[in-house]
């Protein structure tokens, strides 16, 4: 993603800098952090329309790690190391 992409994150279902592809993506990416019990079969078939069965499982999976690391950061308050 670029810097002016996720500035636009916030906005991403209007904004021009996200293709159809992305926006399923992302849109996905929320619903699994929000509530993944709640996903709807529409929602899954708009990601095959771009990812194959095998993709959607790895992107789930990155998408679960990412949230696991987050609440494990925030219950200890830890401070991540970016290496900057």
């Amino acid at each position: 993603m670029t810097d002016e992409q996720i500035q636009a994150l916030q906005f991403y279902e209007r904004s021009p800098l996200f293709d159809e592809k992305d926006k399923a993506t992302i849109l996905y990416a929320e619903r699994v952090t929000r509530g993944a019990a709640a996903i709807r079969a529409g929602t899954l078939e708009e990601l095959r329309k771009f990812y194959d069965e095998g993709q959607i499982v790895e992107l789930t999976l990155v998408i679960c790690a990412a949230n696991f690391t987050n609440r494990f950061n925030d219950a200890l308050r830890n401070i991540p190391d970016l290496g900057v």
